[in-house]
């Protein structure tokens, strides 16, 4: 037995595709060769991520536009003046907001995964965006003819049909990414948020049984991007017992950026469950400095003295660049820290006599 490690999906682009995003957003790209070169990025970043050594590899996101909105793109009822997103270093991000109903998603992860795939033959894991996430598209203001109760049926069909077709196509595990969880505590401090969060979220993972929620997971963190986090100073103690309710076999955790780790793992503790794996972060993506493998094989042990060794998983805080126009990590960055993840964790395997 060893101890699996993941990364959580996003990688930095390589400066070809940044420029070409903004040739294609003005008009001086065509969409034919926009995909070309996200094509070729995401073979590259499989091969980086295999030359590392990962024994699970991700497509790096490399041709999602952010984590959150891939399926809208070609939606045309969609008004940009939606939930604002405020990070600590004062900049914000917008997500925009349906007028006219039904919702579909236009773009499923099942394609990425399988652009993946193409490049491979290691297992591949896709992250797909949490309902929860899109359940802020619906305005304050209800739309003539579609209501809030009639969207969120059409969202929990959609967000069905995007797992599942990512689990039939052979994913590894799908990874629901649920930022918006410890944000919600920010934004409404009671809770009431987020239980409707945990309660949507449910709505669709209870459409699977046992031997699919192995494979099904969701992420937290507080965000990450531009080097800015949007809520770490929510204390982990009141989104933790909420969050180990969703039903799935693998909670992806960060904790590297935690001021107290230790009373972090020790609330995990309190959370675990049989047949739930923790994969707690051990690398920073915020943080500039490289961890050194002795420091993420120390980290693992910390965690080992919380959390049983076959439930017991490593991986990165967040994402590397969640929105594809953020440049504030470099791919070199991003690649050793990924490699002292993997090399880090199997000193810690080792160290734990596995």
């Amino acid at each position: 037995m060893s101890i699996p490690t993941e990364s959580i999906g996003s990688i930095p682009r390589p400066r070809a595709l940044q420029q070409a995003l903004t040739e294609h957003a003005e008009g001086r790209l065509s969409a034919a060769d926009l995909t070309k070169l996200q094509e070729q990025a995401t073979a590259d970043t499989l091969a980086a991520l295999e030359k590392l050594g990962c024994p699970v590899l991700v497509d790096g996101e490399q041709a999602k536009p952010s984590f959150v909105t891939y399926p809208l793109a070609g939606l045309t009822t969609l008004d940009p003046d939606g939930a604002v997103i405020p990070f600590a270093d004062g900049h914000t991000r917008q997500l925009p907001k349906l007028t006219a109903g039904p919702f579909r998603y236009q773009v499923g992860a099942e394609s990425y995964l399988r652009g993946a795939q193409r490049h491979t033959t290691l297992p591949v894991k896709q992250a797909v965006i949490a309902p929860s996430a899109l359940s802020l598209l619906y305005p304050a203001d209800a739309i003539a003819g579609y209501s809030r109760e009639a969207f969120l049926t059409d969202l929990a069909n959609e967000a069905e049909a995007d797992i599942r077709g990512c689990l039939d196509a052979g994913a590894h595990a799908v990874q629901l990414d649920f930022t918006e969880g410890r944000l919600s505590l920010k934004l409404d401090p009671s809770g009431s948020v987020l239980d409707d969060f945990i309660a949507l979220n449910n709505e669709v993972l209870g459409r699977f049984d046992e031997e699919q929620r192995s494979r099904l997971g969701v992420h937290t963190c507080p965000g990450g991007d531009h080097d800015s986090t949007h809520s770490l100073d929510v204390d982990y103690a009141d989104l933790l017992p909420k969050l180990f309710r969703l039903k799935v076999g693998n909670f992806y955790v960060q904790l590297a950026g935690e001021a107290d780790p230790d009373r972090v793992l020790g609330i995990i503790a309190e959370q675990l469950r049989p047949g739930i794996r923790v994969f707690i972060g051990v690398t920073d993506p915020i943080d500039p400095v490289v961890e050194t493998p002795e420091q993420v094989r120390d980290r693992v042990l910390a965690a080992a003295r919380y959390i049983p060794v076959d439930q017991l998983g490593t991986t990165d805080d967040c994402g590397f660049a969640p929105f594809a126009d953020d440049t504030s990590t470099s791919r070199e960055l991003a690649f050793a820290k990924i490699s002292a993840r993997v090399q880090g964790t199997a000193l810690a395997a080792a160290a734990l006599g596995l």
